[in-house]
Order: structure tokens, then sequence, then C-alpha cells
């Protein structure tokens, strides 16, 4: 297969390669990345050196018609999987700009481009924020309807309905993809897991939004990276599937958690005010996906965090590195707002 993935540079994106690398050998992958502040083009060097021709990074934007259409063409692309996206909701309320014209008009010019290719399939990964929030049962199922709560879920939401409508419209072999809250290895230090992992190691004070009781449903990143891969090779067009970890917790669990892993005391959390829009629970119901494509999560959560700090440790060099200024400048006037 000859497959172009979107964000390779980012979190997912970055696991994503090194795992198709790894289980599919003679694939073609090429990589087109805007290298925002999120993406990391170090992320990569060692599939870089290893895969040789069978590898690409291109530097580019989604949103740039010539270049995505020009790849699709000169690399006779079979696929494309889109993870390029501005993921992070406190970035969005502060800024929902940059939320529409990548995570909305990116994904309409892939969809654009590769329809007018004959690209035969494009999975695109999307979230469950889009769904809203959920009381204190039930779970979020593909019908639940889309009720998106911050500018990042709601831009989320308008490129999941361009895909549903190219779909209908076109006949254009689409998949959705939505997963719950990833972690793992290469994940910038905004969200919530590496962020406290980092504040806790440097014994500074970790700010923690409201009571702390929001619910998340935590998936490892590699188990989600397998649930995309399942739905590239064995999706139904125009199908939706959600992918969870069954690993419902408060997120104040989550930094207690970090805490004693770390051996620091709880004395150094901070409940900071709310963050506007905040949605109380999401819990992912994925037995589409598990009926259909055979998904299941292998990790669990207790495993997948030792597993994640374990690499932060081992990679002191790689969070020097994205921790830069302009990170640094953000994270600490938002919490000082909320203070």
């Amino acid at each position: 297969m000859r497959l172009l993935v979107t964000g390779g540079c980012g979190f997912i994106g970055t696991n994503f390669l090194y795992a198709m690398r790894a289980r599919h050998p003679d694939w073609r992958l090429v990589n087109l990345d805007k290298l925002t502040y999120a993406g990391n083009l170090g992320n990569l060097r060692a599939l870089e050196a290893e895969a040789g021709r069978q590898y690409t990074f291109v530097h580019g934007d989604i949103c740039d018609r010539g270049l995505v259409a020009r790849l699709l063409e000169e690399h006779q692309i079979d696929a494309v999987v889109n993870f390029a996206a501005e993921s992070h909701v406190d970035r969005s309320i502060d800024d929902p700009s940059p939320f529409v014209v990548t995570n909305v008009l990116g994904a309409q010019n892939i969809l654009d481009c590769a329809r007018r290719a004959g690209t035969s399939r494009v999975v695109h990964v999307s979230t469950d924020e889009v769904y809203g929030s959920l009381g204190p049962t039930g779970q979020f199922h593909e019908s639940t309807p889309l009720q998106p709560n911050s500018p990042y879920s709601a831009s989320k939401a308008g490129a999941d309905l361009l895909c549903r409508a190219c779909h209908e419209t076109y006949g254009q072999d689409i998949v959705i993809t939505r997963c719950s809250n990833n972690y793992g290895p290469y994940q910038f230090p905004e969200k919530l897991i590496p962020l406290m992992y980092v504040k806790a190691t440097a014994g500074e004070p970790l700010p923690v939004y409201g009571d702390g009781r929001n619910v998340r449903d935590w998936i490892f990143v590699d188990d989600h990276c397998r649930g995309v891969e399942l739905a590239l090779l064995n999706g139904r067009p125009g199908a939706v599937y959600n992918f969870g970890g069954a690993a419902e917790l408060p997120n104040i669990k989550v930094v207690r958690t970090i805490l004693r892993l770390t051996g620091r005391d709880e004395s150094l959390i901070r409940h900071v005010a709310d963050r506007p829009g905040h949605d109380r629970r999401y819990a992912m119901n994925f037995d589409l996906a598990a009926r259909e494509l055979g998904f299941a999560p292998g990790v669990s959560f207790a495993e997948g965090l030792e597993r994640t700090i374990a690499w932060y440790r081992a990679n002191p060099d790689w969070l020097a590195e994205v921790q830069s200024g302009a990170y640094r400048t953000f994270m600490d006037s938002w919490y000082k707002e909320r203070a």
C-alpha cells in the first residue's frame, strides 16, 4: 500500500507511523506535516533512518490544494489517514481561528483532492468530544447526536459532517474514527498526563480544573493506532467507529496516580477555575468496532501509564526540546488567568 499520513509528526501520527512500519514493512509511507508547535520532526528520526526510500517526509499544509494534489499523484497514493489537526481545547478557547482553518478547511481539501485523484480510501481521525458531555451514566454510541461544546470539538464535528456529506453525495470511500483520550510516548506536554508529569518531576504546582472530577475514558496510543489500522484495512465505507480504552477515570485520580509514580506529595495539587464549556464525562461504546473490525484495547491504564512515564524518564532531551518558549508563555498565561 502507498499511504499518505497527514500530521505524522504529532503525537498519535508518530506512533501510527512507527506501528505501520513495524507491521507492514512493504508499505510506502508519505508523511505530510506543517510542523506547528506540537509537530516534532525529531520524533521520526529513527523511522527515517531505518525505512529508507519506504518513507518520505513532506513539510507542508493540508490546506494547500496544489501540494496535496501533487503528493497524491506523484506517490500514487492508495489511501489517506488524516491525523492533522489543531487539537488542544484550551488553545481553541483562546483563539478558534486556526482550528477552523486546519480542522475544517484542511479536511475539506483532503477530501476534495482525494476524490479528484481517485484515491481509494480516506480515514478521517476524529474525537469523542464531538458528542459533547455525558451525565453520570451511559456511553457514546456512533449514533449519538453531535453536540460539541468547545471550538475545538465544533471544528472536528464540522469535518466529520463534511466526510459524511462526501460519502453520501459522491459515494466517496470515507471512514470516520472517534477515539477517547489518548496517552503514551511523544505526547506534547500541554495535555493532562505529560503536563502533570513534567510539573510533578519539577516539584511545581499541578493545576487541576474545577473539582477534578471530570471523567475521561483513557486509551493507550498503541491501541488507538491499531483501531485506525483496522478501520483503514477493513472499515465499511461511510461508517463511523468509536474506539475506547474501557478505562473511565476522574482527572483527579489520574493526577494522584502520577504523583504517586513520581514520588511526589498531593500537596502540589492546585485547583484552578474550571475551563469554559468543560465537558463533565466521556465514555465510549466500541461494540461496533469490536464486532466489525475485531477491535479491543489491549493495554490497561495502569500498565499504559507506567510505560508512558518510563518513556518520559528515558527521554529527557525530547522533553527539553519540545518545551519551547512559545509553549511556556501560553501555558503560564492560561493557568495564571484561572488561578
